[in-house]
């Protein structure tokens, strides 16, 4: 006796199998909320830009904290994502086309879609066209923390060669100072200000953690002829500002890559909480559609 294969359940219901000819998915609704939600975003945010104007201010101890600053920032953020991708949301799903064919848990998915496709599309229109606040304060942030690094790399210098001029034109002053420097410190006093060449000769010394045998000679001297002192009291001199100048130098360092780390590390956390902001709008996009497509179906 030949044996029948029970047929399949999918077999016998060809309407699951065949699906609509068109789409599910209402692009004129998605794109409708996308354009809402683009444009709400670019209002609250200038909206907050004012406010944030408002709550700084250029005076010592007055206006805002930084910290208060940046944690309003953050808040408003998330206010943003709220109203924006939940009025968005909530349109797209009542303007989706009304689906008859469809049972209750389908419709919730593809509500829930409709507004995930909203916020995507919204987001990636901003970033790619607008750009955003998020991406510019980051990219500001991040610029900071650079030109903080790089005075750190050129604190040293800039503690005893503001009078040099810097550069290479600070080194070449060095050369030519060591070119003309004449064999009697005593001679150099009489010719003018001194001041000028030992701010280059310190300068270097700084640079490179030590001064010179040749250096130290030759500036005891000229401090002892210039001040009128015994040159055993012109060398204390000599290494006790040689000693202040080196400990400047490397607090302005230390403070800089301190900065910068701050700076660095106020850019990371900033960037995971406009994370968490987005995520927080996705969300708030694929919730408000739901209720909107519940709205449009009653």
């Amino acid at each position: 006796m030949q044996r029948t294969e029970p047929i399949p359940v999918y077999a016998q219901s060809p309407d699951i199998l065949v699906g609509p000819a068109h789409s599910a998915v209402s692009w004129g609704a998605v794109i409708a909320g996308a354009v809402i939600a683009a444009a709400l975003t670019a209002t609250l945010i200038i909206g907050g830009t004012g406010l944030g104007f408002l709550a700084v201010s250029p005076w010592h101890s007055e206006g805002a904290s930084g910290t208060a600053f940046a944690v309003g920032t953050l808040v408003w953020l998330f206010v943003t994502q709220l109203i924006a991708y939940g009025i968005a949301g909530y349109v797209a799903g009542r303007l989706r086309t009304k689906w008859t064919d469809a049972r209750g848990d389908e419709i919730y998915f593809r509500d829930t879609a409709h507004g995930f496709l909203v916020w995507a599309l919204s987001a990636v229109v901003s970033l790619v066209l607008l750009g955003t606040t998020a991406a510019s304060v980051v990219s500001g942030a991040s610029q900071a923390g650079a030109s903080l690094a790089g005075s750190g790399a050129g604190a040293i210098s800039a503690v005893a060669g503001q009078a040099a001029g810097g550069g290479e034109r600070s080194a070449m002053d060095y050369l030519t100072d060591t070119m003309l420097r004449p064999a009697d410190p005593a001679q150099a006093v009489g010719q003018g200000d001194v001041r000028p060449e030992v701010n280059r000769i310190l300068a270097k010394s700084v640079a490179q953690g030590k001064l010179s045998p040749e250096d130290q000679s030759y500036l005891v001297k000229l401090i002892s002829a210039r001040a009128g002192i015994p040159e055993v009291e012109a060398q204390r001199r000599l290494s006790q500002v040689t000693a202040q100048a080196v400990e400047s130098a490397q607090d302005l360092k230390k403070n800089a890559k301190e900065a910068a780390d701050a700076a660095r590390k106020a850019a990371a956390a900033f960037s995971l909480w406009a994370f968490a902001s987005l995520l927080f709008g996705a969300f708030i996009a694929s919730f408000a559609a739901t209720i909107g497509g519940r709205a449009r179906d009653l």
